[in-house]
């Protein structure tokens, strides 16, 4: 691809994401161009009191001139009216050009706002595939930098370059009217320099790019070094951060600066272009004035004229750096806006009414995110209200599965359904709304611990906020801070121990009240006495919901109703965990003795028992929302309140891997 081909890709990309925007201020812009013209015109009259004086002047010193405005009232009383004149019109030039200019700087701000909450938009609607492996640093570089060069080369070059185009064509044709001869030399200034301009814009465009995106990577590069500050200085790898740092920053000047350099070039060029076609009409006016072709005045006007004309061409030279920048931060932010949303809402997306939480995986088959299978018509039914323990290796797909079921990511095929919902065909804020996460990093947000703990509801009240504080056993810890619930947390909550901020987390669950709650790894990496006191608020958020619980924490383990062993893509063992335990051959009982050697081989720490009771007493398919082998699930709340059901979910589990499934 040429480099004129990408810049006019890039211009015309950058002018089609701020289109649907500028509709919105369709006044604004009018009254800006009305301004602009207005600025336009009070440059072409702004020579002619000068002329009309120096006219003035050179006939009251005896000179032979033809006849001019203003000669027959006395040299003192025309210099006096166009003093008057002037200043009127510079007066008139400087409130259109601070009209024109407001306007416009309002329409770049609020243009600006607009598609910075456009862009923020969707990017929280793209996969987590996109986010996996998009760089947090320049996705930001791109929202605030990008977004920001954009309003203001829109203002400070976009502005002054419709004014001097509308200038420059208005003033061409008056300056052919007075004299086409030296009005030529001012043609072809303007075409030697629109070739210039055609081959430095290219280049300078390709330097601009390259700039824009190296400072992408260098802000990805320091996002990424700040937020995992910890391992780089437990590790003394602050040389090699910084070195990784300052050589993506050495590569960014570089590029910065042929960008400049390019375009000082440019500007140069067009000044000595612009020098010479001055020296030619001073030359020829000159003689034109000796010949008596016409007046002092007139040559003053032509050169003033001259000097206006030639003013938006160096501007153009200027301005053509900064539009080629903001033409490469348009093209970046075209290439995040063009970035597919994989799940979107079907148009015929229902609203989920109330739910039990029956939960099916139906043939469920999809890849991993290197392109090697991940799962092989893999189905799976949980009934309403059990606890399920799914385990396998790392890299099994069980994070991945979870996903699935919130669809924050989808599988090649197959269908997840919740209470007989297809997931796929209701509205993701409905489907999320019956699901609380609970994760291995507990996110938290850089506000007050009674704001986050409302984000699992944000219609929730004060006192609900400290119910569900109280049941996750968050709220003794959270009075002993210095502001109790109004206290501020750090970034991420790193002022909380890991055990706090696990508990500030099971609070915001609690408080959303979903029917179905996932733990992903909730308990890895906290001691055992922290374990313990997250597992009592564990308990308040399982009771009574369809609880699916993925870890490798055999205290997790127990208490659950089932165990799914996942591995090749298919469940290969399911069944209550006692019963699991006791076959010495099965995979789940490997993994038991595993984690109790592991647990014997750490000095003062105590074993865990694996033949230990391990699961609840069987419940009896009583119950219509319990299923058995054969069934399909049933929605314990009547359709008419639970809303429609756009499809009803297949038949699965006549498969012999799913005894125990109705237990």
């Amino acid at each position: 691809m040429t480099g004129k081909k990408l810049t006019a890709s890039a211009l015309r990309r950058t002018l089609l994401i701020i289109r649907p925007h500028l509709r919105r201020h369709t006044w604004l812009i009018i009254g800006g161009m009305a301004a602009l013209l207005a600025d336009v015109v009070f440059r072409i009259l702004e020579p002619w009191p000068i002329k009309i004086a120096v006219d003035a002047v050179t006939a009251a010193l005896g000179a032979q001139i033809a006849p001019t405005f203003g000669l027959d009232a006395g040299v003192g009383t025309t210099l006096a009216v166009v003093a008057i004149g002037l200043a009127v019109i510079v007066g008139g030039r400087a409130a259109a050009n601070y009209a024109s200019t407001i306007c416009f700087a309002l329409v770049g701000a609020r243009v600006a706002t607009q598609l910075r909450s456009r862009v923020f938009d969707h990017v929280q609607s793209l996969s987590l595939r996109y986010h996996s492996k998009a760089s947090i640093g320049d996705t930001s570089q791109r929202l605030v930098g990008d977004i920001g060069r954009l309003q203001e080369v829109a203002v400070t070059a976009g502005l002054p370059l419709v004014g001097n185009v509308i200038t420059l064509a208005v003033l061409l044709v008056v300056m052919v009217v007075l004299d086409p001869v030296l009005s030529a030399i001012v043609l072809v200034t303007a075409a030697v320099y629109g070739l210039l301009s055609k081959v430095a814009t290219p280049k300078i465009t390709k330097a601009s790019r390259s700039t824009r995106k190296g400072e992408g990577r260098l802000v990805g590069s320091a996002a990424e070094a700040l937020g995992a500050i910890r391992v780089v200085q437990a590790y003394g790898l602050e040389k090699t951060v910084a070195r990784d740092f300052a050589d993506g920053n050495e590569r960014a000047l570089k590029a910065g600066v042929r960008a400049r350099r390019l375009a000082a070039g440019l500007e140069r060029s067009t000044d000595v272009l612009v020098g010479i076609s001055q020296a030619l009409v001073l030359a020829f006016g000159g003689w034109q004035v000796l010949r008596g072709a016409m007046s002092p005045g007139d040559l003053v006007l032509f050169l003033l004229y001259l000097k206006i004309a030639m003013k938006p061409l160096r501007d153009m030279a200027k301005y053509t750096g900064r539009i080629a920048r903001a033409a490469a931060s348009g093209e970046r932010i075209a290439d995040l806006l063009d970035e597919p949303v994989e799940i979107a809402d079907a148009p015929d997306a229902v609203t989920m009414g109330p739910i039990s939480g029956d939960v099916v995986f139906n043939q469920v088959t999809s890849t991993d995110g290197h392109g090697r299978p991940l799962f092989d018509e893999l189905d799976l039914l949980i009934p309403a209200g059990q606890k399920v323990g799914i385990l396998g290796a790392s890299g099994a797909g069980k994070s991945t599965l979870m996903s699935y079921l919130l669809r924050l990511s989808q599988p090649d095929s197959g269908s997840i359904f919740l209470d007989g919902y297809d997931t796929h065909n209701v509205t993701r804020a409905s489907l999320r709304q019956n699901v609380s996460v609970l994760l291995q990093e507990s996110v938290l947000f850089a506000a007050s611990v009674r704001e986050n703990i409302r984000y699992g509801r944000l219609d929730a009240t004060d006192a609900e906020v400290v119910a569900a504080a109280r049941a996750a056993r968050a709220d003794e810890f959270i009075r002993s801070l210095p502001d109790g619930y109004d206290t501020e947390l750090g970034n991420r909550g790193d002022t909380l121990s890991g055990g706090q901020r696990q508990r500030l987390a099971i609070a915001r669950a609690l408080v959303r009240d979903a029917p179905v709650v996932v733990f992903d790894e909730a308990t890895t990496g906290l001691d055992p006495q922290t374990r313990a006191e997250v597992a009592d608020s564990v308990s308040a958020l399982t009771q009574g919901r369809t609880s699916i619980v993925i870890s490798h924490d055999v205290a997790m383990i127990r208490g659950l109703d089932r165990v799914v062993w996942l591995e090749d893509g298919q469940v290969v063992e399911d069944g209550a965990p006692s019963e699991l335990a006791a076959a010495a051959d099965s995979r789940f009982a490997r993994w038991i003795r595993s984690q109790a050697d592991e647990a014997d081989s750490v000095p003062g720490r105590p074993a865990e028992e694996p033949t230990a009771p391990m699961a609840s007493p069987v419940v009896e398919p009583t119950d219509p929302t319990v299923l058995s082998a054969d069934a399909v699930p049933r929605p314990v709340v009547p359709p008419a309140e639970a809303g429609p059901r756009p499809t009803v979910p297949p038949t699965v589990g006549t498969s012999p891997r799913y005894a125990g499934a109705s237990s």
